[in-house]
Formats: C-alpha cells, structure tokens, sequence
C-alpha cells in the first residue's frame, strides 16, 4: 500500500487538483492501459466518465415559491448550472399529486463543468462529512453507473449556513462510458470498470480492499456467483 505522505502521493494529488481531465487524458487512461492489458486492449474499452447526475427530489414542498427558489439558487451555486425542475408524469390521487406538478430538481454536468464538480466533491466535499468512512461499491448499478446520497448541502463551500433555511439533500449519479467487448458485457465487468476509475480518481471507496485477497478476476466472479445464488435462496425462503 503507497504512503499518503509520500511525495510521489503529494505530486500525485496536485496533478489531480490541477486539472483531473489532463491527468486522466495525459496519465489515468494510459496507466490503465498498460497496467491491465487483458481488460483494456483498446482505447474505446478504457472507462470514461461521460456526465454526472445531480438530483433533489421536493415533492409537495415543491409548491411552495420560496423554497423552490431556495432549491434552484443552491443548485445553480453548487454546480454553476441552472437546474431543470422535473414534473409529475401522472396523476397519482392518493399522494395528491397532479400531472405535470412541480416535485423536483435535475441537472446534468458535462464537459468542465462536470471535472470541476467532481474535483470539489473528492477533495473537499468529502471532508467535510461528519465521521465520513468512505462511500460503498455496493451502490454500482447494473449498467455500472455509480450512485451516491449527500444529506446536506451544508457541506458544500459554496453555501453559507446562515442562508439556509431547511436542510435538503441530493442525489448524485456518475454515469461512465465504456465500450466492452462481447467477452466482457456483463455487469460484473462494467462495475469492475468503474470501480478501477474511481480508485485512480482518488474517490473513497472504503470495501474496495476486500476484493484484494483474490488473485484473479474468475476468483471474484465466483465470490459475486456465490453471493447471488444466496440471496436467491434466502428471498425463495421467505
């Protein structure tokens, strides 16, 4: 395991900081390509980073004028882009929701903008977690779209505590682009893809160690094959 304090780790974060889409052009993506030579044999099969979801659902509150506009100043501080507010699609009479009622926020980051964010959010956002542990690869989806939850927006710098009046959360999904081949489309392969990049991305995934003590990727397969027909057993069970 490298040492945090090492100067090489230093250099390494600094890079990050400077600008995380060079580094990923100039260094991640061909450390990658040599490192794993069976995994990605190609350009197009190296892992990317295509957008970021940035999601707040309101639900009746929504109506409210004030605490819509609250909502939509916080997002477009946080992401330095103006949200779109999301409408009911139906009507659902025993929620008292009416369709095309107001019941959200949603933004989408690309480009700068989505590096920019991204860099705030594992260099500074994190830190700022009260008794923060590291985030969970279990909340890879089956496309291998990373999703996490954030409880405040207190721990963004740009939002000042004396301006908010209700503390609201947000959901953030990193959707990745990544072209397998057929040998290599299930799902198992686009969660490894994704969680190889966020680990040179420095984001704080904390079981990613658990994984460490298999020697070969049919090892861990077998692990997630094993976990499945488990879960399986116990859900015909019940």
């Amino acid at each position: 395991m490298r040492n945090p304090n090492s100067l090489e780790e230093v250099a390494e974060i600094q890079s990050l900081l400077t600008d995380i889409k060079k580094e990923y052009n100039d260094g991640i993506r061909a450390v990658l390509e040599k490192n794993h030579p069976n995994l990605f044999r190609n350009v197009h099969t190296v892992p990317k980073l295509k957008k970021i979801h940035i999601n707040r659902g309101l639900g009746l509150s929504a109506q409210n004028t004030n605490i819509l506009k609250k909502s939509i100043q916080e997002f477009s501080l946080i992401t330095g882009q103006k949200p779109i507010i999301t409408r009911a699609k139906k009507a659902i009479a025993g929620f008292k929701i009416r369709e095309e009622m107001e019941l959200g926020l949603t933004t989408t980051l690309r480009g700068e903008k989505m590096y920019a964010f991204l860099t705030k959010l594992i260099f500074f956002t994190f830190a700022q977690i009260r008794d923060f542990r590291g985030l969970s690869v279990r909340s890879f989806d089956k496309a291998g779209n990373y999703t996490l939850g954030l409880k405040e927006q207190l721990i963004f710098p740009e939002i000042d505590y004396e301006d908010v009046d209700q503390v609201q959360g947000f959901s953030i999904t990193l959707v990745f682009s990544a072209s397998n081949p057929k040998t290599r489309s299930r799902t198992f392969d686009r969660v490894l893809n994704g969680m190889i990049l966020l680990k040179f991305l420095r984001f704080p995934l904390k079981d990613c160690g658990y994984y460490e003590k298999y020697t070969s990727l049919p090892e861990v397969n077998q692990v997630w094959d094993k976990k499945r027909h488990l879960r399986r057993k116990r859900w015909s069970q019940e």
